[in-house]
């Protein structure tokens, strides 16, 4: 399951980078839902690794194996 899930991060990650770059190089203004999917990738990848970092603060702390 995790597979996938990395998978289709990265899919639409890539999808979503390229597409900005490719209306920066036409100059065409980014289509607002390119957008969104854009700021909630950046929140998805900010919450997951302020998770994943105190998870393994805590580990390390309570010397816990992980």
């Amino acid at each position: 399951m995790f597979e996938f899930a990395a998978f289709t991060y990265g899919l639409l990650a890539s999808f979503v980078l390229a597409s900005f770059r490719n209306n920066r190089r036409a100059a065409r203004p980014d289509p607002q839902l390119l957008t969104l999917c854009g700021w909630g990738l950046l929140a998805f990848s900010l919450t997951l690794s302020l998770g994943l970092s105190a998870w393994a603060a805590t580990a390390a702390v309570s010397g816990a194996p992980v």
